[in-house]
């Protein structure tokens, strides 16, 4: 009878122990035992492939166990497949997202944005030039000269001028650092795409200033690089730090060297994406009514527009 009760604790145990396990490690220890039995690998062959205890690989296996990254990573080589498979994420979630993953892996850079362009063309919508050449839309950090060389291109071209920032105000009701504080990021870029959405409806002809994180929004930007001609202007970072200062924002300067580091970061992280714009402008340390010449007759040279 006590081996009886014993047995009876110990299962009461387990089941506890079970409902009490993080979901993100049981769900890791879901993905570890698909992938091993995909390959059609043992427990045992697997641990010692990955160069760890059968016992370790057990709790794994049950969510009681929690892998550092090398581990991780040991366990990916051991299967066969990439980190992203262990550890899961979209692309990894259905064989079909697999089998494009294995189509895109190696591809130059060339070959991937030919592959970007098609399938925007077939799901998101094909690039109409026609629509596209009356829509423009500037990329690029905060002090890039979006604002001040997107309303002179305007006045010059004849068309609206909008700043992306002020229609998301006016959308949720509140300023950007607001939104922020009292929503989250999640439910900032909610009010960035709905206010590109809205642009695109209501504008056949616009010059756009977009805010310098939109980039980091794949959705939001795609969208942008389809219904958009886009413009990247881009400045050295002291040229950035510098025009923002004089815009009246000394908020920079608190730990000045902290801050240009940061955005040193910012500005390397987001240049690949900065860089897929139609037409890159160096705004450069130059007069204004230089580098605005300038710029209005690479826009209007790129869009055949007439002088």
């Amino acid at each position: 009878m006590k081996s009886l009760a014993a047995s009876g604790a110990a299962l009461a145990e387990t089941r506890t122990e079970a409902s009490e396990r993080d979901p993100v490690l049981t769900a890791l220890g879901d993905r570890i035992r698909d992938l091993r039995a995909r390959r059609g690998m043992t427990r045992k062959a697997t641990a010692q492939a990955a160069g760890i205890s059968e016992r370790h690989m057990a709790n794994l296996e049950s969510g009681a166990g929690n892998a550092t990254i090398l581990v991780l990573h040991q366990l990916a080589a051991a299967l066969r497949c990439s980190l992203a498979e262990v550890v899961g994420d979209v692309t990894t979630s259905t064989p079909e997202w697999l089998l494009l993953r294995d189509m895109l892996v190696g591809l130059s850079e060339t070959d991937l944005h030919r592959a970007h362009v098609c399938l925007a063309e077939l799901f998101g919508g094909q690039r109409d030039t026609a629509v596209r050449k009356h829509r423009i839309a500037l990329i690029g950090l905060r002090g890039a000269g979006k604002s001040t060389l997107g309303r002179m291109l305007a006045d010059d071209l004849g068309y609206p001028f909008v700043e992306l920032n002020r229609e998301i105000e006016r959308l949720a009701g509140c300023g950007i650092s607001e939104i922020h504080s009292l929503y989250g990021a999640s439910a900032y870029r909610r009010y960035e795409r709905r206010a590109l959405e809205e642009v695109m409806q209501s504008s056949n002809e616009v010059v756009l200033a977009t805010p310098g994180g939109l980039v980091s929004d794949t959705s939001s930007f795609n969208l942008l690089l389809t219904h958009f001609y886009t413009v990247w202007l881009r400045a050295d970072p002291d040229e950035h730090m510098r025009r923002v200062i004089e815009q009246g924002d000394f908020r920079p300067m608190s730990g000045s060297r902290e801050a240009m580091d940061d955005l040193k970061l910012i500005l390397t992280g987001r240049a690949p994406f900065y860089a897929k714009a139609d037409l890159t402008f160096d705004t450069g340390v130059r007069p204004l009514s230089d580098s605005f010449l300038e710029f209005r007759q690479r826009v209007r040279q790129a869009l055949n527009l007439n002088y």
